[in-house]
């Protein structure tokens, strides 16, 4: 069964663009472990500092795998820090780990 987790990321005002540079910077990275279905990075549309980083995995057990795995440290590190150099700021203040899974919907 799909599971869906969801990183909201508080992120301050003028920081979003960055958030999603750095995402940008890895995209792919995560495309051929298994069980990886997909992945989103969500930008309010509104005022809000909160942004969405979604995936959806096979199960649980998948994500655990990739959590737990050296390539999960690698890609949460900067390209500075992966070069050898200091670590950047960090862009998000907050953030919070939801996790779900697909209760109905539709094809579309």
């Amino acid at each position: 069964m799909t599971v869906i987790k969801i990183n909201a990321i508080t992120v301050e005002p003028d920081s979003g663009d960055e958030l999603a540079r750095r995402f940008a910077a890895r995209a792919g990275a995560i495309d051929d472990r298994d069980g990886f279905e997909g992945f989103e990075l969500l930008k309010p549309t509104d005022d809000r500092t909160v942004w969405l980083v979604v995936t959806r995995w096979r199960d649980e057990e998948s994500f655990q795998a990739w959590v737990s795995s050296p390539a999960f440290a690698h890609g949460h590190r900067s390209e500075a820090e992966r070069a050898g150099g200091e670590a950047p700021r960090p862009v998000g203040v907050h953030s919070e780990l939801w996790s779900y899974t697909i209760a109905g919907g539709s094809a579309g």
